[in-house]
């Protein structure tokens, strides 16, 4: 247990005035001692959940369902003692991702209803370092978009090493304060998630520190601030789309103050949408208004915050002045665009979704979702998509991400590796493979799952994986 978690009296005294009477303080404090139960979701953009599980029984792993994601497993009695969860191929190949089980809830929320299509645009407005993001990729799939906004310069990279990890390339990163996104693309979304920056009560079981900063003040403060993002969101929402807002957090300040602000400031163009049949078990949270409000020890899990809201009317959103600066990218032509594929097909064997267009900067190649382009000349984008390869005076050199996240994990240009070659490859050395060598660039292999891209030289595969993904201890 962790009994040296900090928890500041006066966070006591308001906690014990605005909690549930059906609930108590003390299994409130105890549960927010205890540490948490690990838990993962499973990447169905790379594997089904059949499939995992499969490989979960073959690794002694015991999956318990986690009743509001239907991907999502708590873990029982794996031994981490010489391997942690991060260090294992299924992880290092992105098939699932360390998520606190709660935080799985508001993208359950954000989908339960919607009518996904392949014009679906997604905002995540405050995303590093992915897990919800990847979570609403999954639900997308290869032919929507989403976009993941992200305040703190210093966590972007994070942000998209997971993005890349799990095969996410129909995205877009930005680097804002949430806060623009209202006037400079209104009503640009069909579906929106503000997992709000909040004081973080509910995470103490993750962090024992979390709250050595708490005060009233700095609630008061941080809510302002959620308000602001709240009504940015709503603005950039199109008609009859979803907002989902969430925090993790217990305070009213945060929670259902923020959200009342919301609605007393659309009241005619907003419907509040209720979560209490969102799973078995949903009503044990449930606020009167229809919101969940999840206390740590009742599912035994972080404390969360989650709201749902349809917007019904176009609302008009503030004017803004533009200065987006030159775009770097030029749209290949389709005599360009042809070259690109064929050679992508006949090296590697593998197609590029019709979701997708190329573009290039200097002798890059990239791909870039289709739904981004109408919003090219509206807001300036740190990344887009995806680096597929460097042109050269003799055809290209193919990129390990690009490869990796439009492969079908099926081609024939590939090489299987062992579990020793697989230990070898992501410690970033070459790999000498008993089959018989060939010739060029070839698609590598664990588990059925591509991992890579590395190239014959002589009898050995050189190693191709980017500096920045390779391990050099405690792997699986």
């Amino acid at each position: 247990m962790h009994q040296n978690v900090y928890i500041p009296d006066e966070f006591i005294e308001l906690i014990a005035q605005q909690m549930p009477s059906h609930l108590k303080l003390d299994e409130l404090l105890e549960a927010c001692r205890r540490p948490l139960k690990r838990s993962i979701r499973v990447n169905t953009l790379k594997i089904s959940v059949e499939e995992f599980k499969q490989q979960a029984t073959e690794m002694g792993w015991t999956l318990t369902p986690i009743p509001w994601c239907a991907e999502g497993f708590w873990l029982d009695d794996v031994d981490e003692s010489s391997t942690s969860l991060g260090n294992t191929s299924q992880h290092l190949a992105g098939l699932f991702y360390i998520q606190e089980a709660s935080s799985m809830m508001p993208v359950t929320a954000l989908f339960e209803q919607l009518d996904v299509n392949d014009e679906f645009r997604v905002l995540d407005m405050a995303a590093a370092p992915g897990s919800k993001t990847t979570q609403i990729a999954s639900h997308i799939g290869k032919d929507g978009l989403v976009i993941a906004n992200e305040f703190s310069a210093s966590r972007v990279k994070i942000l998209f090493g997971n993005l890349m990890r799990c095969g996410v390339g129909n995205m877009a990163m930005t680097n804002f304060d949430a806060r623009v996104f209202g006037s400079w693309l209104p009503e640009t979304f069909d579906a929106i998630l503000l997992d709000a920056p909040c004081s973080g009560e509910g995470s103490l079981r993750k962090d024992a520190d979390a709250m050595k900063n708490w005060s009233l003040s700095s609630v008061e403060e941080i809510a302002s601030t959620q308000k602001d993002l709240i009504e940015s969101a709503f603005h950039a929402l199109k008609p009859n789309g979803t907002l989902v807002y969430s925090t993790c957090t217990l305070n009213l300040q945060e929670n259902q103050q923020v959200v009342q602000h919301l609605l007393d400031t659309f009241a005619d163009c907003i419907e509040v949408e209720p979560l209490q049949q969102l799973f078995d078990g949903a009503e044990l949270s449930a606020t009167e208004e229809g919101y969940l409000h999840v206390y740590p020890q009742v599912y035994d899990c972080e404390g969360f915050f989650i709201a749902r809201f349809k917007k019904t009317a176009s609302v008009t959103a503030p004017a803004v002045k533009k200065r987006l600066g030159k775009f770097p990218f030029q749209l290949l032509s389709a005599k360009e665009c042809d070259a690109v594929t064929k050679s992508l097909s006949t090296t590697l064997g593998i197609t590029i979704p019709s979701s997708f267009s190329l573009w290039q900067r200097d002798n890059e190649v990239w791909l870039f979702p289709k739904l981004i382009e109408p919003l090219l000349g509206q807001m300036r984008f740190q990344r887009i998509g995806i680096k597929l390869a460097e042109a050269h005076k003799k055809g290209y050199r193919w990129q390990h991400q690009g490869v990796v996240a439009m492969s079908e994990h099926n081609e024939t240009n590939a090489i299987d590796l062992t579990l020793e070659e697989a230990r070898e490859w992501y410690m970033g050395r070459d790999i000498r493979p008993l089959q018989s060598a060939g010739k060029g660039e070839i698609l590598v292999r664990y588990d059925n799952v591509t991992i890579g891209l590395g190239k014959w030289v002589g009898n050995r595969v050189k190693n191709g994986l980017p500096r920045e993904m390779v391990r050099d201890n405690n792997l699986f």
